[in-house]
């Protein structure tokens, strides 16, 4: 799937990173989500790459990335821990300044990584979300039952856990069937990935810690933000997917960022793999 790009591990402070990078051209960072990896990106990475330098790097906690021990308050799965990882990668690698792109979870790193390191950023796209804080604030009825493995995943550390990994291929087929609409969008060769890495334990419980992070310690980071971003934003979602039919997505967005643009693809949340084309078509046009 990854056909000319090379795999790299590089440590931060307190983790490693795998990564996989091609390409020339100005740097081009993309961040993937729950409950996936970097595979995400297959479909786009190598027309994206003829243009940029591309790297693709799996989160902490997921993926062949490093699984940190946390905390009581979760800090080390915390998105601001996790934007200060993507930092610490990009200068190694000799990047200062790049254009982020970060689908579902690794869109709220880089909504995060904006906020910390706005220096660091040309331009920011973000994939099928609103908000966290302004998500969790409209919480009804329809979130929670769309959303339902938001509030599974942050109960007691154990519990999600032991229940996920009792069938880790029953739980992901379920999860990435609900919520993406295009059928066959997910290539066997992808899903086998997520699964290698879904079935160990310590990706399990990592990936609740994210979420544990993001209905605590990050609801306080972003509580104390007051300024609009001001790097150029690209919001896109899926057509047939919960964020469009139950936010304004654009007026969300320009409630804390300055110069919003954005659209609909087709299909539901998974846009780099049930719409690769619209995908690519939009990032190219805004990069």
């Amino acid at each position: 799937m990854f056909t000319g790009f090379d795999s790299h591990r590089i440590k931060t402070r307190d983790t490693e990173i795998f990564l996989r990078l091609a390409g020339s051209g100005p740097p081009l960072l993309l961040l993937h989500g729950y409950p996936q990896t970097h595979v995400i990106w297959h479909k786009i990475a190598p027309a994206l790459a003829e243009r940029f330098t591309v790297i693709l790097p799996d989160l902490r906690g997921y993926g062949d990335s490093g699984k940190p021990a946390s905390d009581a308050a979760h800090s080390p799965y915390s998105k601001r821990a996790m934007a200060q990882d993507m930092v610490e990668v990009m200068e190694q690698l000799g990047f200062d300044r790049f254009s982020l792109v970060g689908h579902d979870r690794g869109a709220r790193v880089a909504h995060r990584l904006a906020r910390d390191h706005p220096k660091r950023l040309e331009k920011l796209a973000l994939l099928d979300i609103a908000p966290t804080l302004h998500m969790y604030d409209a919480t009804d009825m329809r979130f929670a039952r769309a959303y339902y493995h938001w509030f599974f995943l942050i109960q007691p550390a154990g519990f999600p856990e032991k229940l996920i990994g009792e069938d880790p291929r029953f739980y992901l087929e379920t999860s990435l069937g609900t919520w993406g609409k295009a059928g066959e969008a997910i290539s066997p060769e992808a899903f086998a990935q997520y699964l290698r890495c879904f079935s160990d334990p310590a990706t399990i419980h990592a990936t609740c810690e994210d979420y544990r992070a993001s209905a605590g310690i990050d609801l306080e980071h972003d509580r104390a933000e007051t300024e609009k971003l001001a790097v150029p934003l690209l919001v896109l979602w899926g057509a047939e997917g919960f964020v469009g039919a139950a936010y304004d997505v654009l007026a969300t967005w320009r409630e804390v960022a300055q110069s919003v643009r954005g659209h609909a693809v087709p299909g539901g949340h998974f846009l780099p793999e049930e719409s690769p084309d619209e995908t690519l078509s939009a990032l190219l046009d805004f990069l």
